[in-house]
């Protein structure tokens, strides 16, 4: 039996360093794990605001696209949870306008040549929109539909549909032959909804849509013909040439006039 003196010291003093060292081990440990914790972390947060800025970038892109098709109002109706949307309008001033010729011309133009040719004219038609505030509504084979009046929109509704229709013819114009344009022009009450879910579409239905595509058809080549009632509310600013009654399909003789510019 060892019973020297320091050895029971010497025995405690070695377990004691043996548990520091068992100790700061498990510090180690415990800090690498903490290290790997925090780049765990950090790298999830920065997944996290990567995923939420793509999200918010396809969100934006998906608004501007749906933008494309339906006015912003109503988008943000939907949006709210709207799902029956229907209104009615007492004075929307309404603008249709069609190619003149467009059959024969689709028959001879090569296929690229004519689609480039419409996107053109109807970006032109789309830009006079955006300027004028006033709302495209559809288009139809190479007809153009735009309404001024609507909620979002801006200035007098009939002016505007005037400036948008002088717009038009202008750039129609421009781009020269083979294409001509005739525009009809009226104003009145429409309903106004929304129709479809896998495709949205926002349409007009009533009088006012009806006469404004009746004067479009009847209209001389490369004229706007207006209604009575739309010359008289703007003949202080515009000009136009009085036609005289013409005979609309399902309305008969109504007086019409040519509205040839700015005064």
């Amino acid at each position: 039996m060892n019973d020297e003196p320091g050895t029971e010291e010497d025995a405690s003093t070695a377990a004691l360093r043996k548990d520091r060292a068992r100790m700061a081990r498990r510090i180690a440990r415990l800090e690498e794990t903490l290290e790997s914790v925090e780049q765990i972390r950090d790298t999830n947060a920065r997944l996290l605001d990567r995923l939420m800025g793509e999200l918010e970038t396809e969100r934006a892109t998906s608004q501007r696209l749906l933008r494309n098709v339906l006015p912003q109002p109503i988008i943000d109706r939907l949006n709210a949870g709207e799902r029956l949307i229907a209104d009615r309008y007492d004075d929307v001033a309404i603008v249709f306008s069609d190619f003149v010729g467009f059959t024969e011309i689709s028959g001879r133009l090569p296929v690229a040549t004519l689609v480039a040719s419409l996107n053109t004219l109807f970006s032109a038609f789309d830009a006079a929109c955006g300027a004028l505030g006033v709302e495209k509504i559809k288009t139809i084979g190479d007809a153009y539909m735009a309404a001024a009046g609507l909620p979002g929109s801006s200035g007098e509704p009939i002016r505007a549909a005037a400036d948008l229709s002088l717009a038009m013819r202008a750039a129609v114009r421009d781009a020269g032959p083979p294409w001509e344009v005739r525009i009809g022009l009226h104003t009145g009450p429409v309903v106004a909804g929304v129709i479809g879910t896998s495709k949205f579409v926002y349409d007009l239905w009533g009088d006012a849509v009806n006469v404004a595509s009746r004067l479009e058809a009847s209209a001389p080549p490369g004229s706007i013909q207006v209604s009575q009632v739309v010359a008289d509310a703007i003949a202080d600013a515009f000009e136009f040439e009085p036609r005289g009654p013409i005979e609309l399909k399902g309305k008969g003789p109504v007086e019409a006039s040519l509205l040839l510019g700015r005064r």
